[in-house]
């Protein structure tokens, strides 16, 4: 169903349609905005950033997230794929967070810990979405007690798309009691467009000095560590398969990059800065990661076996993407040093992060 604009001077178009008309994705809505050159489409499932086109440097349009429309892969293998993960993005050790005293039994994920909000976090919630003028706006309730966390939680999500290329995310929750919250988005990326091949060619420049080493559970031991030196440096632009078949232990346990880093301090005022910026040598295609947000977790998909093909056909294996997830650190509850991932009734929870697509040449 299209929307015509609310004004002549409207510059993004909005269309709401179900992904499979025909099929079990019949209640999912797939929202699309377009914008000059680019468009983003959104699933209601999981408020679900599922496409993103933008032009290389000879202007041919190319989707550049790992996607598929395939129900049986969103329900399944694919299920986080550009998702909004809550309530608690990341990981929490033991399953359990402690507020005011009181110990909060968490919905375990596997392996010690409970990851992405638990095993039914808000990547498999249906949300209800209303138009923008230049975008869509999500929304959920998440109960008290929801996969263990406590107080009620009513989250928005906006993305919004203009004709320069910017993508933004903007999130807001408010609680009825305290809680933890730490929300992101979990869309992977691979410039030279989805199923190209892999991204170990692509240059990822991170605005950090420093990063938090993990423990074979990918928990923080609670230390920040400078980059200077170490695999974990993309201070200056370098291609992400530079190091990361180092012998190195903090590599070679996830099998790549999987870990938190520390971002540059963010303007006081709350306006998003720079966190990260990504280019494709070969497509000449460039994103720009803006966040408000203290750290940023890259992931380089070192996990994928090929479960998931996406509208090219090729199966997506190792390395074929990568995650690059504004968020608070992982397992802050379990570390008082770290910035606070604590809300509390009165309180709210603002975030933004924003995808600048751009080229080179």
């Amino acid at each position: 169903m299209a929307t015509p604009p609310a004004n002549g001077s409207r510059t993004t178009s909005v269309r709401r349609e179900p992904l499979d008309p025909s099929g079990a994705g019949s209640a999912i809505e797939r929202w699309t905005l377009r914008a000059g050159p680019y468009e983003a489409s959104v699933l209601t499932l999981g408020a679900t950033l599922h496409t993103l086109v933008g032009p290389d440097r000879d202007g041919r349009p190319g989707q550049v997230l790992l996607s598929s429309d395939r129900i049986a892969d969103i329900l399944g293998p694919a299920r986080h794929y550009g998702t909004v993960v809550g309530r608690y993005a990341n990981r929490i050790a033991g399953s359990r967070v402690v507020l005011d005293g009181e110990e909060h039994p968490l919905a375990p994920t596997g392996g010690g810990v409970t990851l992405h909000g638990g095993p039914d976090g808000f990547a498999n919630r249906m949300w209800a979405a209303e138009e923008l003028p230049d975008g869509v706006r999500l929304r959920l309730h998440s109960p008290d007690g929801d996969q263990g966390f406590p107080g009620a939680l009513d989250v928005t999500v906006d993305y919004t798309l203009d004709a320069s290329g910017e993508l933004a995310i903007r999130y807001h929750a408010v609680t009825r009691a305290p809680t933890v919250v730490n929300l992101t988005n979990h869309a992977y990326f691979n410039l030279g467009g989805e199923g190209s091949g892999d991204v170990l060619g692509h240059l990822l420049t991170l605005d950090a000095d420093g990063w938090t080493p993990a423990d074979e559970r990918q928990i923080p031991y609670g230390r920040i560590e400078p980059v200077v030196g170490t695999p974990f440096d993309f201070t200056s632009a370098r291609p992400i398969g530079k190091s990361v078949h180092d012998e190195h232990p903090q590599l070679t346990g996830p099998g790549g990059y999987d870990h938190n880093w520390v971002l540059r301090p963010r303007p006081a005022g709350g306006a998003p800065a720079r966190a990260a910026r990504l280019e494709d040598p070969v497509s000449g295609r460039t994103l720009e990661v803006l966040t408000t947000e203290p750290g940023i977790q890259v992931y380089t998909a070192n996990g994928f076996r090929g479960a998931v093909s996406g509208a090219s056909g090729v199966p997506y294996g190792p390395f074929s993407g990568v995650a690059l997830e504004t968020q608070h650190f992982p397992d802050s509850p379990h570390h008082p040093d770290f910035p606070s991932t604590v809300l509390r009734p009165g309180e709210e929870f603002r975030s933004t992060t924003v995808f600048r697509l751009g080229s080179t040449g």
